[in-house]
């Protein structure tokens, strides 16, 4: 199963629509709060070169936002995705 990060924040609807979407799939991912402490926006900026929430990553790879998420389930290469290791 692919390692997960989901970068978010508890004001954020993006954030809450990836994360339904994940749990759709039935996998475990990592929810890093980036509200709760700053030091890990800094971490996630770092990583995605972003700013903004979610940040979404699949085995240690930037895919994006919930935009981004939602054109790769609709694309049908999420799955494929979820299932590496």
């Amino acid at each position: 199963m692919a390692k997960i990060e989901v970068y978010s924040s508890g004001h954020c609807p993006y954030c809450v629509m990836a994360k339904k979407l994940l749990d759709s799939k039935g996998v475990d991912y990592t929810e890093i709060r980036v509200d709760l402490d700053p030091s890990k926006r800094e971490v996630m900026m770092k990583r995605s070169r972003q700013r903004t929430v979610p940040q979404i990553f699949i085995n240690n790879d930037a895919i994006g936002g919930y935009t981004d998420l939602l054109a790769l389930n609709q694309s049908k290469q999420l799955d494929s995705l979820l299932a590496q290791s």
